[in-house]
């Protein structure tokens, strides 16, 4: 029997999103699958259409595939673990799934992709506290759509690697949804780390880099940060730009 899962959002909190502003590409890793391989990857059968429902901790030397089960796994058993669904336990859920993001995703690279140029002129001190608040946005993406479930299945159709570099192409299929997510990974140490998110080619990354760049000319990089310390209210305005 298929597992059902979220929607790709609740999966990782990553919220792809259309702006104004000029897309600027995420950097790391070469493409693997170019466009012309959407459609047929979407009509190909499934390697893996399974995932365990418990709660996994991955061993080490895990493939890039198992690596993204894992991660969803994590994240799906934290969502729905009805203990911490409890009054008062909301800070709990927030910290459980702050861990999984610092296991499996790459957030370091992440953070400094997402933000782009201004990451050149950062101290040392300024970087890790821009990455600590980029962790926070996304595990309160997380945590803040917890109620938002859909009865998708999650398909895994091909894995591609190039290094330490890897793609991991999944298909979402539900009521009133087909979507082609393409999990980008690099290998740290042995362990493959999630880096980026494409769904139906449109980057996570890219997407983030795009808002931040609008927010930084706006209001200057010390702006941006002000924001994401009241992380939620730029939470509110990803799931809004994502919503339209």
């Amino acid at each position: 029997m298929h597992t059902h899962v979220t929607v790709w959002i609740i999966v990782l909190g990553l919220a792809t999103v259309t702006t104004g502003c000029a897309s600027l590409e995420s950097s790391g890793g070469s493409r693997m699958i170019d466009r012309s391989d959407h459609q047929r990857l979407k009509g190909s059968s499934p390697i893996v259409v399974n995932v365990d429902s418990g709660a996994l901790i991955a061993p080490s030397g895990y493939s890039p595939t198992e690596a993204v089960k894992h991660t969803i796994n994590d994240v799906l058993w934290i969502l729905g673990n009805e203990a911490l669904k409890q009054p008062g336990r909301s800070a709990e859920r927030r910290q459980e799934i702050e861990q999984v993001l610092r296991r499996r995703v790459s957030y370091a690279h992440m953070a400094q992709q997402a933000l782009g140029i201004p990451w050149a002129k950062l101290s040392d001190v300024e970087r890790q506290e821009f990455v600590s608040l980029f962790v926070a946005l996304l595990r309160d993406t997380v945590a803040n759509q917890i109620d938002q479930y859909y009865d998708e299945q999650v398909f895994y159709l091909v894995e591609r690697r190039d290094g330490n570099f890897a793609e991991v192409w999944t298909n979402l299929i539900g009521p009133k949804v087909d979507t082609l997510l393409e999990f980008r990974l690099e290998n740290h140490s042995g362990e493959w780390l999630v880096y980026d998110v494409n769904v139906d080619h449109a980057s996570m990354v890219s997407n983030y880099r795009s808002q931040f760049t609008c927010i930084v000319r706006d209001l200057s990089y010390a702006g941006l940060v002000e924001k994401m310390k009241k992380s939620g209210s730029l939470v509110k305005t990803f799931e809004t730009i994502a919503s339209r």
